[in-house]
């Protein structure tokens, strides 16, 4: 499955309206920030246990992949929702920041 950044943003927004709606979470500015924070915690927390830093608790080697690769996704849905909430636009950000590097396409 493939999507283009605004419409994943536009998936991302619609579910975690859905959340804040349900769990009556008050989503300020600072809020997208703390909660990237968390998740980034979480991924490091898997990562942790992939690499044999972190303590297993029974789980499985592809329980651990499973569990990186949700917490990859958390990070990347509040990094979007972050950047929705600032006016960010990502695609420009990449393309100022990262892809000038690349060569030049004919």
């Amino acid at each position: 499955m493939s999507r283009d950044l605004p419409v994943l943003s536009d998936l991302v927004a619609r579910v975690s309206d859905i959340y804040a709606q349900r769990n009556d979470i008050a989503r300020d500015d600072d809020w997208y920030l703390l909660k990237l924070q968390e998740e980034l915690g979480e991924l490091t927390a898997e990562y942790l246990k992939l690499s044999g830093r972190g303590r297993l608790k029974g789980a499985t080697p592809e329980d651990l992949r499973l569990a990186l690769a949700d917490e990859a996704a958390d990070v990347l849905a509040m990094l979007l929702l972050f950047a929705r909430n600032n006016r960010i636009d990502l695609d420009a950000a990449l393309a100022r920041k990262w892809f000038k590097h690349l060569p030049q396409q004919a």
